[in-house]
């Protein structure tokens, strides 16, 4: 399908409800006032938000710069003669929700209603493109040149992500002045509808299903050691980030596959959009040739004997209907990229009709066509133990009924199975034998009735024992990071509002935590799973508060630390941590997915590696 189209039921939201609510000013506006002859920069204005948002304008030109013919239909015009203010731009789209008529090289003359749209709707927090709508659209003349491209590189993006957002407008930049020489979404801002060009740029974030990639035209900034940017903080947003899609549709020229490390090379030329699903996004008329850097699925070291392995590995709603292939590459996987751990914890396990939702919970079926791929891979016979969630109680696909699930491999180590579980009873640690904690359901769910767990998946608690060691492994999969705001939002710093819940979610599994080494200050505890938030988050410290856990991943280089890239950006998502007592370790992010167009998982698996 076209990169374009909505990927869900989201829809553009008009500024005219923005205004309604107050979320956005438009100063000085004359709604309802017709105005004659504007220019292209009047409308586009000094601030995110046209000063002339509701007037019926007439006699607007423009050379068509772009046209697109699905999804938002409409196209794109910019006047030639451009005023001398860098803060106005001098593009703009001409929505006209039907295929348009017109020609890239068109010189046309349009009447029309001043917008503003909120892709994804005023909710998502997302800035607004500014466009006319309902057009009346005369071409004057056809094959005139273009407006010569804006070449955005390196030296033209300022380093400076974003100005604070005005506490009297509730923290938007929405009605600030644009400084393009200062802020890069001020600068990008600048352009909008502009014609625009990248050179040779590196790709940051892989081809993605809807034909859409991610390029930096700051190979510098942030650069992890295999071609991306991580996202090492709140203000390390990386603004050479840019998102390239193709005007052409894919019926008619497939989008290019690539993968992070590659190189879009020659010249991406076309309109700068901006949408729901990226924010400011080249639109090529011109798409650059990808060159294959040769980027490899990387493959884990073979814990030695006397070192248990354990692993977490997100696999993506995992269920019986999916393919074989899925099942044999992520067995593969498994075996041969992450040298069969000994204990693996698995997200996103479905029930054993996935998304069919009919009060199926159990999930043997999955479990066992996984496990069985794995030992048709070369893998050993592992053994499993979880516990079926209530319908529709974690969250997730609904009917799915997502869970964690551990794998282990009997000839290496033992699991020490405390009947009695179920979804709402609550494991809990006691003295056990020689003063040792235990679990007193094991496998137990931690803390299922805190509200804090309320349609998530609930802590899996297990116990297991490694040549005579007791290892406290709790597998997670926090709430997801859905209603926050993304980097592009016109507040400024965006709000994060799903931190809130794993904030509590932290909490929970700290003080878990900390009663298992209440017991035994020593004990061999590890935290893992998706963790959906960073090692730098207000999460990952409310985990390891009071130094009950170190997040592991903090112990690779800066330019290795991310397991996930959303947005061209390289993050953590999926951690391991580990209780003092772990002591000396080796920790791997295993970078086979996340880089890639080719995905089994949208996640990398983690590996730790240590001496009980």
């Amino acid at each position: 399908m076209p990169s374009s189209i909505p990927r869900s039921a989201a829809v553009a939201a008009v500024v005219s409800a923005a205004l309604a609510a107050g979320l956005l000013a438009a100063s000085g506006s004359a709604a309802a006032e017709d105005t004659a002859a504007v220019r292209v920069h009047d409308i586009q204005g000094t601030t995110r938000v046209s000063p002339l948002v509701g007037t019926q304008v007439t006699g607007v030109t423009g050379i068509v710069t772009g046209v697109r013919t699905y999804g938002s239909r409409g196209f794109w015009i910019q006047d030639p003669q451009a005023d001398d203010n860098p803060a106005t731009s001098e593009g703009l789209f001409v929505f006209t929700s039907s295929v348009p008529t017109v020609a890239v090289g068109d010189a046309v003359s349009v009447n029309g209603t001043v917008g503003e749209y909120v892709p994804g709707g005023l909710a998502s927090g997302n800035q607004s493109l500014t466009q006319i709508s309902k057009p009346a659209v005369t071409v004057v003349s056809s094959g005139n040149p273009l407006p010569a491209p804006v070449t955005i590189s390196a030296w033209s993006v300022p380093s400076a992500y974003a100005p604070e957002g005005d506490a009297a407008a509730a923290g938007s930049i929405n009605g600030l002045t644009l400084n393009p020489k200062k802020y890069a979404l001020d600068y990008y801002e600048s352009l909008e509808g502009t014609n625009v060009r990248v050179g040779t740029s590196r790709v940051v974030g892989a081809t993605d299903p809807y034909s859409e990639l991610w390029v930096t035209v700051k190979p510098w900034e942030n650069r992890t050691w295999r071609g991306g940017t991580v996202y090492g903080s709140y203000t390390s947003q990386n603004t050479g980030r840019l998102q390239i899609q193709s005007l052409t549709p894919i019926a008619q020229q497939p989008f290019p596959k690539a993968n992070v490390g590659d190189v879009l090379a020659g010249t991406t030329e076309g309109p700068l959009d901006f949408n729901q699903f990226g924010g400011y996004t080249l639109t090529a008329r011109t798409l650059g040739t990808v060159v294959d850097r040769g980027l490899e699925p990387e493959v884990t070291d073979k814990q030695r004997r006397n070192e248990l392995a354990v692993a977490t590995y997100n696999v993506e709603n995992l269920d019986p209907s999916d393919p074989q292939e899925k099942f044999d590459a992520l067995a593969a996987a498994v075996v041969n990229n992450l040298a069969s751990p000994d204990i693996l914890a698995l997200e996103e396990i479905q029930d054993n009709n996935g998304a069919k939702n009919d009060g199926t919970v159990a999930a043997d079926q999955t479990v066992k066509k996984f496990t069985d791929a794995i030992v048709a891979a070369g893998g050993p016979a592992y053994e499993w133990r979880s516990i079926d969630p209530e319908n529709n109680k974690d969250g997730g696909e609904p009917g799915g009924n997502i869970r964690q699930v551990f794998l282990f491999n009997p000839e290496r180590v033992s699991f020490t199975d405390r009947a009695g579980a179920n979804a709402a009873a609550a494991t809990d640690v006691v003295r056990g034998k020689g003063g040792r904690p235990e679990l007193t359901l094991s496998p137990g769910r931690i803390d299922p009735a805190n509200t804090a767990w309320e349609n998530s998946r609930k802590p899996l608690a297990g116990e297991f024992t490694f040549r005579g060691r007791t290892v406290f492994v709790i597998a997670n999969h926090f709430g997801s990071k859905g209603g926050d705001e993304s980097l592009v939002s016109h507040h400024q710093p965006p709000v994060r509002s799903s931190e809130a819940k794993r904030l509590l979610q932290a909490q929970s599994v700290n003080a878990f935590v900390k009663d298992v080494l209440s017991i035994r200050k020593d004990a061999d505890v590890l935290v893992v799973g998706d963790i959906n938030d960073f090692e730098f988050s207000g999460t990952t410290k409310a985990l390891t508060e009071g130094g009950a856990l170190y997040p592991a991943v903090k112990s690779l280089p800066r330019s290795e630390r991310y397991s996930y890239v959303f947005q061209g950006n390289s993050q953590v998502l999926d951690q391991i941590l580990t209780s003092p007592g772990v002591g000396r370790f080796e920790y791997d992010s295993v970078h086979i997915n996340a880089e890639f167009a080719d995905q089994n998982s949208d996640h990398d698996p983690q590996v730790l590696r240590f001496r009980p």
